[in-house]
């Protein structure tokens, strides 16, 4: 199938997904895999692990980002700059105090997500927010991970379709 006719350049198009990390009762853990298999773009069918395929994913109320056990005062974040003497240690409590909720997150999906080049491109599409608040309002197609409104839903979308079928019925090849 080309590229510019059809579903395939469709596929290729990034799209939005929203996450409400508040109301979500799944746990860091669980909810960060879903947010790493987004970035990768593995829910689509042209997924290749050479190809960064991924989507945005926007995370709101991070604030509230759940954790079970008493992972939250006893994790620990580690960090060493190889110098005798330099390593630095934060309780993952500290670090949602220091910096939020977001930044736990985004260590957590970053985890998840293959060591390599693509990394700091796929974790750069990963927007979290502390609060309800956020600037992609226009952005977004999908609402929460795994269910909502697909991009096919789209107005444009759907009418740019009808456009190819149109001319995949007048010239078929």
């Amino acid at each position: 199938m080309s590229q510019t006719i059809g579903q395939t350049r469709l596929a290729y198009a990034r799209s939005w997904h929203l996450i409400d990390i508040g109301s979500d009762p799944r746990s860091l853990g669980r909810v960060a895999s879903s947010i790493a298999l987004i970035l990768m773009g593995k829910h689509k069918p042209i997924f290749d692990p050479s190809t960064d395929c991924g989507d945005y994913v926007v995370a709101i109320d991070c604030a509230n980002l759940h954790t079970t056990g008493k992972k939250r005062f006893q994790k620990l974040y580690r960090t060493h700059t190889t110098r005798p003497g330099s390593l630095k240690e934060i309780s993952m409590d500290r670090l949602m105090a220091k910096w939020g909720g977001g930044e736990v997150l985004r260590k957590a999906v970053s985890g998840m997500l293959p060591k390599n080049k693509l990394r700091k491109e796929r974790l750069a599409r990963l927007k979290t927010f502390e609060g309800r608040a956020h600037p992609h309002k226009d952005n977004i197609l999908k609402v929460g991970l795994g269910g909502g409104a697909s991009i096919i839903d789209n107005p444009i979308v759907k009418k740019r379709l009808r456009e190819v079928k149109e001319v995949q019925e007048v010239s078929p090849s």
